[in-house]
């Protein structure tokens, strides 16, 4: 089912499946694999070159030459722009870390060089949109309507399981980023729907 809320268009399984990422058990594979790098626009684009002299430190001598020969980004083959990427795989502004969760050390994690720097206060902007929203991919169509899905991919299935144990939904989960690009009266809306859908027990 699909619901349009302020003009654009949300898959309802955004607001009934639940989901919360598990990084203790995949680790941040969503930044390392697929055959593309993260979608992200020309101002996006902008902010990723500004802060690139404070995350280079951070990338690997292969992300490095990288960006030197291509830039941040390029055309991937369906002509969207994307962030470039490492040997057909892993994002360049991927780097890999130790990281302590409750109480728990999980090695190897792979992690964004931009928000880290973000989260220091090293810089004002965190990291693409496209990034913060996944699962929830966005769509713009041709005729400039917005559409919202929920991609599925076999790496989350751990985040699949958490959300179901925390019984956290979707829309939820990532509330921050919903608020953040579409802005808190488009999410507020968001949630009154999905209490619609919820109290008429529609579940598809």
């Amino acid at each position: 089912m699909i619901v349009e809320i302020q003009g654009i268009l949300v898959s309802t399984d955004i607001l009934t499946e639940e989901f919360c990422c598990d990084l203790e058990s995949c680790k941040g594979q969503c930044c390392i694999e697929g055959d593309a790098g993260a979608p992200v626009t020309l101002d996006e684009i902008g902010h990723l070159e500004d802060c690139l002299d404070t995350v280079w430190p951070d990338l690997s001598a292969s992300a490095q030459a990288t960006v030197e020969r291509q830039g941040v980004a390029y055309t991937d083959r369906e002509g969207d722009l994307v962030t470039s990427i490492v040997n057909g795989k892993d994002c360049v502004f991927t780097y890999y870390d130790d990281i302590d969760i409750g109480g728990t050390t999980v090695s190897k994690c792979c992690l964004c060089a931009t928000e880290k720097a973000f989260r220091a206060g090293k810089t004002a902007w965190c990291k693409p949109i496209s990034c913060a929203l996944y699962p929830i991919r966005v769509k713009e169509f041709g005729n400039g309507t917005v559409g919202l899905n929920y991609h599925r991919w076999n790496i989350c299935k751990d985040g699949v399981r958490k959300g179901r144990e925390l019984h956290l939904p979707l829309y939820r989960f990532l509330e921050g980023p919903l608020v953040r690009r579409f802005g808190q009266e488009w999410y507020d809306e968001l949630c009154t729907v999905a209490d619609e859908l919820k109290a008429q027990d529609i579940t598809i």
